[in-house]
């Protein structure tokens, strides 16, 4: 199973409409096990993806940043073969 990993913070409202489409996906058969990071928990992930947030990685490869790529994360998602129907 891939593994999609949204680094985010607290009241950030782009991270919680790119999990929100994130999620959905499952409905469309898209499997995969969702995480999301808490940047604030963390200096370094702090200093990192702060100007950047949401950042979504699928298996350690980054995707999007800022405002979700949708398609990308599509693609990434069949490549690694989070596809089921």
């Amino acid at each position: 199973m891939a593994d999609v990993v949204v680094y985010s913070r607290p009241g950030c409202h782009l991270c919680e409409e790119a999990i929100e489409k994130i999620a959905a996906l499952h409905a469309e058969g898209y499997r995969f096990a969702l995480h999301e990071i808490d940047i604030e928990c963390d200096e370094l992930l702090l200093r990192r993806y702060l100007e950047r947030i949401p950042v979504v990685e699928v298996d350690g490869r980054e995707v999007s940043e800022l405002i979700l790529d949708e398609p990308a994360l599509r693609a990434m998602l069949d490549t690694v073969g989070a596809w089921s129907r």
